[in-house]
């Protein structure tokens, strides 16, 4: 790694420790519109230095840095503050930065602190590496996972804001024109001890959970695909049980059963976020738990190799 890449990726870490503090001091103690500029002009910075990173990356490598854990770590990175600054841009909503600041803070972290320095090292590509297929593939399940984390947590922010109360949720597929993607706003997002005013930031919140996670979840089902096509082109066949595999499928089956609740309205109340709240795990699983396996075909920047 250069010592301009590793400045960069220090840099974004220390801006998010600021993003932290100020998203959280907008969010708790007083809101005013300079904060809410600093926090998006530090979430931009962030974006911008992870980018950077990885051009500079892609340029000394001459391939597109997603071939190990560490790369696709800094990626993921990069998606969920990319997406966070598209919603917030898109809905003024201020729930967004606390709750992806927190998760991206400790993706970096983790990446730069706690794996050893030999796999943040860019080595040469195996040969079942070196397709087009590996910008396609791990690009398209690296963007699924960044959206569908970014609307989990939103569901498990709704399940705490709810508490112990009764809610009826509002934002099938079939729900009226109010509910199209991105501009089911409140009017006052300040006053949520008033009770009628939190379950409009219920509904809000759900509502924005269930289109990330609507527009997330076509993204994992092209990425499965175009793996499973990868495959096929090195391994000779399409699907092979690998642990990886398997657990993007069950990923898969858990969103398509939250996105059929949804669609056809048969859970009520606060399950779908329960099972959303779920896939947050399960992706975390199907991403970073079968690397610690070190068994399967995706062998490649495994801890244990």
């Amino acid at each position: 790694m250069s010592s301009l890449e590793n400045n960069l990726i220090n840099t974004s870490f220390a801006l998010l420790l600021l993003g932290l503090i100020s998203y959280w001091w907008n969010l708790t103690i007083n809101t005013n519109n300079n904060i809410i500029s600093l926090c998006n002009i530090l979430t931009i910075l962030t974006n911008f230095t992870i980018a950077l990173s990885l051009i500079i990356r892609w340029i000394e490598n001459k391939y597109f840095p997603l071939s190990n854990l560490y790369e696709s770590l800094i990626f993921l990175s990069w998606s969920i503050t990319f997406l966070q600054i598209f919603i917030e841009r898109k809905t003024k909503n201020k729930f967004i930065g606390p709750i992806t600041v927190p998760v991206v803070l400790f993706i970096i972290g983790f990446a730069t602190m706690s794996l050893p320095n030999e796999l943040k090292l860019a080595s040469p590509l195996v040969p079942a590496l070196k397709s087009n297929w590996l910008m396609m593939h791990v690009t398209v399940m690296i963007l699924s996972y960044a959206t569908l984390i970014t609307g989990s947590l939103l569901s498990f922010l709704l399940l705490i804001i709810s508490n112990k109360k009764t809610i009826q949720i509002e934002g099938n597929s079939n729900s009226n024109s109010k509910k199209i993607l991105f501009q089911y706003q409140m009017e006052n997002t300040n006053e949520i001890n008033n009770n009628l005013n939190r379950l409009k930031l219920i509904q809000l919140i759900d509502n924005l959970s269930y289109r990330i996670i609507g527009f997330g979840f076509p993204l994992l089902t092209i990425g499965i695909i175009s793996g499973a096509v990868w495959a096929n082109d090195a391994w000779g066949t399409y699907w092979s049980w690998d642990p990886k595999e398997t657990w993007a499928l069950i990923t898969w089956i858990i969103f398509a059963i939250y996105l059929h609740s949804r669609i056809n309205n048969k859970l009520e109340g606060k399950k779908p976020a329960i099972i959303a709240s779920l896939g947050f795990i399960i992706i975390w699983i199907c991403y970073l738990g079968v690397n610690f396996l070190g068994k399967g075909l995706h062998s490649y920047g495994w801890l244990i190799t």
